[in-house]
């Protein structure tokens, strides 16, 4: 049967399909090329946001393990806007900064101490969710084509089908060659709501998966920064 698909995707007359389409139909059709191409510019904008940011952060772990000073690791980051590792460096270099400009007194220096600790790891954290936003945004669309396009694909097929069975009642010609090629038509709009729901469905599993994966890179840097940081500032 399979050497016969695309014999037979071939055979189809798609204006044909068009013409006899209700409005209804035509709605379900049209809602599903534009979600499917809204789609596929969805997947192609993650797929370079995510493989831009994978390229950058790998850039800056090399820079940060290799570098001597926060300063020169600050200055390379800030041209790593990409890197959502860069980003959650800077935001923690920055509350450092701050810190380390305030005077320090005599008295209560311990309870400041503790308290920058707490602010940096505060800014981090503040960080890490404003970056696993950016990263998650929009992300749930594709969630939603690949849950709800079999549905309204399945939707227009049903329409299609009752509008054949009333059409082939009124000609009262119920014979294989008037049923075929109407239901064959209405099977059209099932055909197109897989085409929209597959691709939106393998791309939301691959970007929640590499988007977990940043997750948790940037919780691991966040304790290293903050032990190094213990170590070198806050002895």
């Amino acid at each position: 049967m399979l050497p016969h698909l695309p014999l037979a995707l071939g055979a189809m007359n798609y204006l044909q399909i068009l013409r006899d389409a209700s409005f209804l139909e035509l709605g379900v059709l049209g809602l599903l090329m534009v979600v499917s191409v809204a789609s596929w510019a969805l997947i192609a904008l993650k797929h370079t946001q995510l493989s831009r940011a994978r390229s950058q952060s790998l850039t800056f772990l090399d820079s940060f393990w290799k570098a001597s000073r926060l300063e020169t690791i600050y200055q390379d980051a800030q041209k790593l806007d990409g890197s959502p590792l860069s980003k959650v460096f800077c935001a923690g270099y920055e509350e450092l900064s701050k810190l380390a400009q305030a005077k320090e007194g005599a008295e209560g220096a311990m309870s400041e101490r503790l308290g920058g600790i707490e602010n940096v790891e505060r800014a981090l954290n503040r960080a890490s969710t404003t970056q696993l936003t950016e990263l998650e945004s929009r992300v749930s669309f594709l969630g939603t084509v690949g849950a709800a396009s079999p549905f309204v694909g399945l939707f227009g097929t049903v329409i299609g089908i009752l509008n054949a069975f009333n059409s082939i009642a009124e000609q009262g010609n119920a014979t294989l060659a008037t049923v075929a090629a109407p239901v064959g038509n209405a099977l059209f709009a099932t055909a197109a709501g897989l085409f929209a729901a597959i691709p939106a469905v393998v791309a939301y599993n691959s970007f929640v998966s590499r988007i977990k994966v940043f997750d948790t890179e940037m919780a691991n840097f966040s304790a290293d920064f903050l032990n190094i940081i213990k170590r070198h500032f806050f002895r």
